[in-house]
């Protein structure tokens, strides 16, 4: 069997789920360009996506609900200096295509009509950094049914104190076919698949919660019984932790964060400051500061598309850009913002391949991809050795920040109170707040132990969500906030 290069082979699906059912071929979408770019718009694109998604739920020692879902559909927008038109419809022809180019098209502030050559086709570079594969096809249905049924059972004998377990298994298969006015054609097939679990645990009157899990780019095989036993083990141990946890001291205090999911504290209070739509804007705590010392020294922030079979990570991104690895913070010093095309173009710079939307119903921005801090030369025991007295917090929840002042509060879902180097006890309730700028500052100690998180990132912007990774290794912080029970 001789097999197509990768790029191709995504084309060929691409064209196959998006164009040929519709009776539309590569000269249609380049008919649509030209009716767009006939009034001088800066940049244009066609956004067409196809995706198959499917979910199982376990509640009570049942599979309570399954759903599955197909949508399809194209986007086209125009750009103009800082404006952008957009329509969408889930009518793929040549008629809604054309009619929607015709509409975003008006958004030329000249408004001045006239022939455009179309663009030379030319076909996008992008990686091959995951299976090309249906995940949804890689388990049958009585299998899944198994899988969540297993989780359940090895839930409830890990413990007696595990009242109730609750799972879930989502897998999507995502098609996605980008046009744009310079001719360039991209593909992406897009599998995706995430296994949770939540048990709660009791101990006379008192009731706590632990949730686990993870998942990425691939087939559903991945969920053997070995990584089952993992989410598993990790949901009890974090429900009995805080079955004996006290109320959280509250005041100003050296924080240590664990690796890998703590990494969301940083990939808000942080990243999203870095995106290029706030910089350009100036409503970042980070703009005009390219080049300047903005953390610790030791302290390398990346946000890295490139990663095989990431949850974060992309072939291209959705406007047709080859994901990359991008060096946001080097040593301490800012290196560069992430970027979409329309900013990259404002400012002046190139784009990141970070270009992204939640579907072909919504506008790309930048988004964050994998983004984490690399780890540093501590042991990650020298670190928590280190606390005279403060906090360890190696799970969070949720949080919120505000991009302008960089402020954050977020919630800590597993933490321990540290003296004079020990361990003491778990606490509950306890919130960090901070400064995303001031807290980089703060970073004393980076540990050696850099990690990825499980999978299970989701990230929401303007009403938009995309699946993200996260990580980082142990760090301490000093004179972090901490808002406490106690």
């Amino acid at each position: 069997m001789i097999s197509r290069e990768p790029t191709i082979e995504r084309l060929a699906t691409a064209r196959q789920l998006l164009l040929q059912p519709f009776g539309l071929d590569e000269s249609h979408l380049a008919q649509a360009l030209a009716e767009i770019r006939a009034h001088r718009v800066d940049d244009a694109d066609l956004y067409f996506q196809y995706t198959r998604s499917e979910g199982w739920s376990l509640e009570e020692g049942i599979v309570k609900t399954g759903s599955f879902s197909i949508d399809q559909g194209v986007g086209v927008r125009a750009v103009s200096g800082e404006k952008t038109a957009f329509a969408y419809s889930d009518d793929i022809s040549l008629a809604s295509l054309l009619d929607a180019a015709h509409t975003v098209r008006a958004i030329s502030a000249a408004g001045k009509s006239g022939r455009a050559r179309a663009a030379t086709q030319k076909i996008a570079k992008s990686r091959s950094l995951y299976p090309e594969i249906d995940p949804i096809a890689t388990l049958d249905s009585t299998a899944k049914v198994q899988l969540l049924e297993k989780v359940e059972q090895r839930a409830r004998a890990q413990d007696p104190r595990v009242v109730q377990v609750m799972a879930g298994l989502a897998s999507e298969y995502d098609v996605v076919l980008v046009a744009r006015a310079d001719g360039t054609l991209a593909a992406d097939v897009r599998p995706l698949v995430r296994l949770s679990v939540t048990v709660i645990a009791q101990q006379g009157q008192r009731r706590e919660i632990g949730s686990a899990g993870g998942g990425g780019r691939f087939g559903l095989a991945y969920f053997d019984d070995a990584q089952i036993a993992q989410y598993v083990r990790e949901a009890v141990n974090a429900a009995l932790v805080n079955l004996e946890a006290r109320p959280a001291p509250a005041g100003e205090m050296t924080v240590v964060l664990g690796p890998g999911w703590p990494g969301v504290l940083f990939h808000e209070a942080v990243g999203h400051g870095l995106e290029g739509d706030f910089n350009r804007k100036g409503s970042s705590a980070f703009s005009g500061r390219i080049g300047q010392r903005v953390a610790a020294k030791g302290v390398t922030v990346l946000d890295d598309g490139t990663i095989a079979d990431r949850r974060g990570s992309l072939n291209v991104d959705d406007e047709g850009q080859a994901s990359q690895r991008n060096v946001l913070i080097e040593d301490g010093i800012l290196k560069g913002y992430i970027q979409d095309a329309l900013n990259a173009r404002l400012m002046g710079v190139a784009p990141t391949g970070n270009g992204r939307r939640e579907s072909y119903a919504h506008i790309p921005m930048p988004r964050m991809t994998n983004t984490y801090m690399l780890g540093g030369d501590k042991d990650p025991k020298e670190i928590v050795a280190s606390i005279k007295k403060g906090l360890y917090a190696t799970n969070f929840g949720g949080g919120q920040v505000d991009i302008t002042s960089g402020k954050f509060v977020f919630s800590a879902s597993e933490a321990y109170w540290v003296e004079n180097g020990k361990i003491l006890y778990p606490v509950k309730g306890a919130t960090i707040i901070g400064s995303g700028p001031e807290s980089l500052k703060k970073i004393s100690m980076i540990g050696n132990d850099m990690r990825l998180d499980s999978g299970v990132g989701t990230c929401g912007k303007e009403g938009q969500s995309v699946p993200v990774g996260v990580g980082q290794p142990t760090l301490r912080i000093d004179g972090l906030t901490v808002g406490g029970t106690a």
